[in-house]
């Protein structure tokens, strides 16, 4: 579920010898499966894990996943860096914004899952987003933008060079193209 690397595992135990014994770390996911979700680390003192929590054991501490944010921190990494100018903990969970589905679900689900872990996440930058309407027999991946994308001057580029090559090489068998369906409105919400 979620991987920790030996510097930070390291990073954890230094931590956790300043705690009351038996505290672990708390791995969560707020808004799990939205736009907006964040990850967070915490200390979880030993009264505060759950029944369901899931109990994951590192060298030296364990860390603990409440039900409501597992299935969102699959493939999640967490990584400790120390450099000239301090350090830093990163944690990366690439399902925190939409539940990983599996491989053999519907088309529509596959693609709106690279669209929400991945592609949203790049338009997000410049204020955009990108939804799915629907997928058509011939294997068109029917798009709508809102937010910066909205009426953006790169919209073409976005569509063919971005989302259209990902998607063509994510799933070659069974989506042909794409095409957008926005009523592009141009104006002070558009990124260019």
């Amino acid at each position: 579920m979620i991987r920790i690397s030996e510097a930070a595992q390291s990073h954890f135990k230094k931590l956790l010898a300043d705690q009351p014994d038996g505290t672990c770390i708390r791995v969560f996911v707020v808004n799990p499966g939205m736009a907006n979700a964040e990850c967070g680390v915490s200390y979880c003192p030993p009264d505060s894990v759950e029944p369901d929590d899931e109990r994951l054991p590192f060298n030296g501490f364990d860390a603990v996943v409440d039900s409501g944010s597992a299935p969102f921190l699959e493939d999640a990494a967490i990584d400790f860096e120390e450099q000239e100018m301090g350090s830093q903990l990163t944690l990366k969970a690439p399902n925190a914004k939409a539940r990983k589905v599996a491989d053999d679900a519907p088309l529509i689900e596959r693609v709106e899952y690279v669209i929400q872990a991945e592609i949203n996440p790049q338009l997000a930058s410049h204020g955009g987003q990108v939804m799915i309407s629907e997928i058509t027999d011939d294997g068109v991946a029917i798009l709508q933008f809102g937010g910066g994308c909205n009426g953006c001057s790169m919209i073409d580029v976005t569509l063919k060079n971005g989302i259209e090559k990902e998607l063509l090489e994510r799933f070659p068998e069974e989506v042909k193209g794409v095409r957008d369906i926005t009523d592009h409105e141009p104006g002070e919400h558009s990124y260019y």
